[in-house]
């Protein structure tokens, strides 16, 4: 059965392996423009915890470091997304549960817990916990975040080659000042998000 566990609740986990929880989170609810991106991960229980922390917390390089640590030493790991169409036609929130089920889905071991990060569990066939500010709490959510938030980075620097003019290497597609006013002097790029709107 899936629940809502939040911080007080942790104590319950902290018996639990590292290696037998599987943390999910995603990156790009809160962008105009761009894929919603989600990302699974398993820890060994040796891995360097220090280097972990919620994503939107860490700086870039050491973002860019973690990654590189939790692609190298993680026991599994997946990366997967939805698309701007897809969060078009079932709304953020669904496409964004449909992300994490897909980058659960790609893993190749089932660990005995999975920990999804935010209020609401994707359906996964099968029990899952979803953590209220589970990026801020668990390593291996935090790790799901970091992995998340750098390949969808990386992936709106790739957009931002095609259509500079709207800036997407500096705000990643969220709705900043520069964006709106980009759609608004070129009309809407090619991965804005049906339904935006620019005041």
């Amino acid at each position: 059965m899936n629940s809502v566990w939040r911080k007080e609740d942790l104590k319950a986990l902290s018996a639990l392996a590292l290696a037998s929880i599987c943390g999910i989170d995603e990156a790009g609810r809160g962008p105009l423009a761009g894929p919603v991106c989600a990302a699974a991960v398993i820890l060994p229980e040796n891995f360097p915890l220090e280097t972990l922390n919620d994503s939107k917390v860490l700086s870039r390089a050491k973002r860019e470091k973690a990654y590189r640590l939790i692609t190298e030493k993680a026991l599994d790991w997946a990366i997967a997304w939805a698309s701007w169409e897809e969060i078009g036609a079932l709304n953020i929130l669904n496409a964004s549960l449909l992300a994490m089920k897909r980058a659960y889905g790609a893993l190749s071991l089932r660990p005995e817990t999975v920990l999804a990060d935010g209020n609401r569990p994707p359906d996964l066939g099968r029990p899952c916990l979803a953590l209220i500010g589970g990026d801020a709490l668990h390593p291996s959510i935090m790790a799901a975040s970091i992995l998340a938030k750098v390949a969808r980075d990386s992936m709106m620097l790739r957009l931002d080659a095609v259509q500079p003019e709207y800036g997407f290497c500096r705000h990643k597609g969220y709705p900043t000042r520069e964006h709106r006013e980009a759609i608004k002097k070129y009309g809407p790029s090619l991965w804005e998000r049906p339904g935006f709107t620019v005041s």
